[in-house]
């Protein structure tokens, strides 16, 4: 039984891209002109989905106010700003979201137009987060990127005209990628002083056209290093690492994130997408269809488009919790396991006793943290809490 039910927020699937990057396992959608099985952009059939989508939820959230918003994707800037603000205005219509709002959008910088971003800002866009990956041509043209190095100098400096805030992803380990190469990508990205900086180990996801034709990577050794290297060089630029793969200025953290990692509640819609409800008495994750076509047909037939609606056990809970709060290179304080969860800590004692016997938790009662080890082998301390 939950005492108080935990922050929430909203995340909005927009599933179609210009081109698959071959590393990508999200679920994207490559834009086919006249594709009769339903993968070409309908933006406004998309948007008539979308909206019926969020009030099916509503029952759920009743009463409850949205503080984060994240437009995701696939490419979310492949909306037209007509096509952006009805979004907005549909959200607001529907649900109560506080005026102060972080209202996230994703964005490649192979779509970036002045004019279109600067609608997306005043339609109430405020943190844009760009997919850079790599300042490097090459790279990027291996990575199957659409853009190159100097479109994505333009969109950042653009980008810091006109929202209140800037992330930049940037990937390291890269196909073929020597340490120098990773730095000299790092210092571009630090040159533009963004207040936040997310940087991610390239990886061959299953089901991606890099798991089934495999590049060059760095070997481990390699990419420890680069990260070693990349890691110091963002602590001395003023960025403080918060989560595995997320380092911020001036604690200009993102909060819509923060609430998944602490394990808050999110409303999911569009293909694809994930969602967390909790009740006083039960926590609820949901998932809707992924294809584009057949969620908005099962929209439109049915007023939803669930494929799985699960109800998390006693049993799953410790597990689901700590996937995500162990991320936290603070962590959590420690009553909020109960607050979350609704279980008593003592349910999970003798986990915690292991994860302290190998080191990987931090020593301190009074938050459920990882120890510096236990950040380098989070695989390894969150799958002790699996039963």
């Amino acid at each position: 039984m939950l005492s108080s039910l935990p922050p929430l927020s909203l995340y909005v699937h927009i599933p179609w891209c210009i081109k698959k990057c071959p590393y990508c396992d999200f679920n994207s959608h490559q834009i086919k002109d006249g594709d009769t099985a339903g993968q070409g952009f309908d933006e406004k059939r998309y948007l008539e989905a979308l909206k019926l989508d969020l009030q099916s939820v509503l029952p759920k959230v009743w009463g409850r106010r949205v503080h984060t918003i994240f437009i995701g994707g696939g490419t979310p800037s492949l909306l037209s700003p007509a096509g952006l603000d009805q979004l907005l205005s549909d959200i607001r219509a529907l649900l109560p979201v506080n005026a102060d709002a972080e209202i996230t959008m994703e964005a490649n910088p192979g779509t970036f137009e002045i004019e279109k971003f600067k609608s997306f800002a005043n339609s109430g866009v405020n943190r844009i987060s760009l997919g850079i990956q790599s300042f490097n041509d090459e790279k990027l043209k291996a990575l199957g990127r659409i853009h190159d190095a100097a479109q994505a100098k333009i969109a950042i400096s653009s980008a810091m005209d006109l929202f209140d805030q800037v992330n930049i992803d940037l990937m390291y380990a890269l196909p073929n990628q020597t340490v120098s190469e990773a730095i000299a990508d790092l210092d571009i990205a630090l040159s533009f002083n963004t207040a936040h900086l997310s940087l991610y180990h390239l990886t061959l996801e299953p089901n991606t056209l890099f798991a089934k034709y495999p590049p060059a990577l760095p070997d481990d050794d390699s990419a420890f290093e680069m990260l070693d290297v990349l890691m110091d060089k963002l602590k001395a630029s003023g960025y403080e690492r918060y989560e595995v793969s997320a380092y911020a200025k001036n604690r200009q953290r993102c909060q819509h994130n923060l609430n998944y990692w602490q394990f808050g509640d999110y409303i999911g819609i569009g293909a694809g997408a994930h969602g967390k409800i909790s009740a006083h008495n039960q926590i609820a994750r949901q998932t809707n269809e992924r294809h584009p076509e057949s969620y908005m047909q099962k929209m439109f037939a049915d007023g939803h488009a669930l494929i799985e609606e699960r109800l998390l056990s006693k049993e799953d809970l410790p597990f689901e919790y700590m996937l995500n709060v162990l991320r936290l290179v603070d962590g959590v304080p420690t009553p909020q396991f109960q607050e979350r969860t609704g279980l008593d800590l003592a349910q999970i004692n003798g986990m915690l006793g292991k994860a302290l016997a190998k080191g990987l938790l931090d020593e301190d009662p009074r938050t459920i943290k990882p120890s510096p080890l236990g950040l380098q082998y989070l695989n390894d301390l969150q799958m002790l809490f699996l039963k």
